[in-house]
């Protein structure tokens, strides 16, 4: 898994906008969703990772699969992980850690229903250069800052394999 520090004294916070400013496509379709998801699953089956796994493009579920050992709570949690990050075009660890850094309690404080919404890692949105949020990429069932490190691996590898200009 990535190394969740940053350059010397970089706080989490910066270290996630510049992930978020880094891991952006020229396209995505769902034809990426199905190549992207199933590389995230193969990659969390060689961990024995017990992860829910999901992909949406606008309001649809393009991908998702659920491993060994994952349960219906982590279904969960990816369902409100991703709610929140295409609400606020954010990572859902971003969106947590923007919070925590002013103070704010994210559940408190963003008047949205905490049934419905988690700021917690896991998720990443879909960016397109020239049309911004189309969708999100996310994983449940680890440590927050396991899920979000996994996902940010994951996606660097993908843009590897497809290139950059993708």
């Amino acid at each position: 898994m990535s190394d969740m520090s940053g350059p010397h004294d970089e706080s989490l916070h910066e270290q996630i906008l510049r992930e978020e400013a880094e891991l952006v496509f020229v396209s995505f379709t769902r034809e990426d969703a199905w190549v992207l998801g199933a590389q995230l699953r193969a990659a969390a089956h060689a961990r024995s990772l017990p992860l829910v796994i999901g992909i949406t493009l606008g309001r649809l579920c393009v991908f998702q699969t659920a491993l060994p050992g994952a349960s219906r709570d982590n279904e969960v949690w990816l369902e409100r992980k991703t709610r929140a990050a295409l609400h606020f075009e954010r990572s859902s660890m971003g969106v947590g850690e923007q919070f925590r850094e002013l103070g704010r309690n994210f559940e408190a404080e963003s008047r949205l229903s905490p049934e419905s919404y988690a700021a917690n890692g896991g998720v990443f949105p879909i960016r397109l250069i020239d049309s911004g949020v189309i969708g999100a990429v996310g994983v449940s069932g680890l440590p927050q800052l396991e899920d979000h490190a996994f996902v940010v691996e994951q996606l660097r590898l993908y843009r590897e394999q497809v290139g950059v200009a993708h």
